[in-house]
């Protein structure tokens, strides 16, 4: 009988440590889609630090409507790659660029992105090409983008996917930060549901609440590549991306 209480004090006491671990330290989180390319790729697993911002009722399993407001909270930086929750439904995450900040000012203008009515400085590195999370084959041209830094922070260096100089995304209004919220925007600027998008429709993001901040991306763990079906058990080596593991995400 004593041996079977110490197994299930044991499983017990496990079972409180992941949580608390996953509540208020880390947390994994996988890529489903590719409006982050070229930064993550679909099929990336990531660790997020739950730490960073704070933690509101998001921060909890299952989100127990407890509190309103962060405990803890940090002001997040401007380029922090950020996992937060939907704005249209909040069971749902999403991962996003944190571009701006309460009080910014932010615009697309022919495809350029504009901060507080400077140009943000980007350099081409060539043809890109990248494959979203439909084995959609998209080419497109690589950037590496120097964000302004915030709170004192250094400019933040990254790159980005552009496919197209046309359309609403590429040409937007001035958005200003209101307090209380932040902007945010895919590294795959013409295939992102985002901040530039306010209106009424399912996908439209608009500016985030801070309350919705669950962490920042750290690391990633793991990458595949499902290119075959997953009976095909043999290929399963094959498919992981060996040289994605333990990067850090900038």
């Amino acid at each position: 009988m004593r041996g079977a209480w110490d197994m299930a004090r044991t499983i017990i006491i496990a079972g409180a440590l992941a949580i608390g671990v996953r509540t208020v330290l880390f947390e994994p989180f996988n890529i489903p889609s590719g409006s982050m390319i070229p930064t993550l790729q679909v099929g990336d697993y990531l660790w997020v630090a739950k730490y960073s911002y704070g933690y509101s009722h998001f921060s909890l399993p299952r989100s127990p409507d407890l509190f309103s407001g962060r405990i803890f909270e940090r002001t997040p930086h401007r380029g922090d790659v950020a996992v937060f929750r939907f704005t249209k439904d909040t069971s749902i995450d999403y991962i996003k660029r944190i571009i701006g900040l309460p009080g910014d000012r932010v615009q697309v203008r022919g495809g350029e992105l504009y901060l507080n009515d400077v140009l943000v400085p980007r350099v081409s590195k060539g043809d890109y090409v990248a494959v979203d999370e439909h084995r959609t084959r998209m080419e497109g041209q690589r950037f590496q983008e120097d964000l302004p830094g915030s709170a004192g922070a250094p400019t933040v260096r990254h790159d980005i996917l552009k496919l197209t100089n046309e359309g609403f995304q590429n040409d937007t209004p001035v958005y200003v930060v209101p307090q209380g919220y932040f902007f945010a925007m895919g590294d795959n600027r013409d295939d992102s549901a985002d901040s530039r998008f306010m209106g009424d429709d399912p996908e439209d993001l608009g500016f985030v609440p801070m309350e919705n901040l669950i962490g920042q991306a750290k690391w990633i763990f793991l990458s595949l590549d499902t290119r075959y079906p997953v009976w095909e058990f043999w290929m399963w080596p094959a498919e992981i991306r060996w040289n994605r593991l333990f990067m850090g995400v900038k």
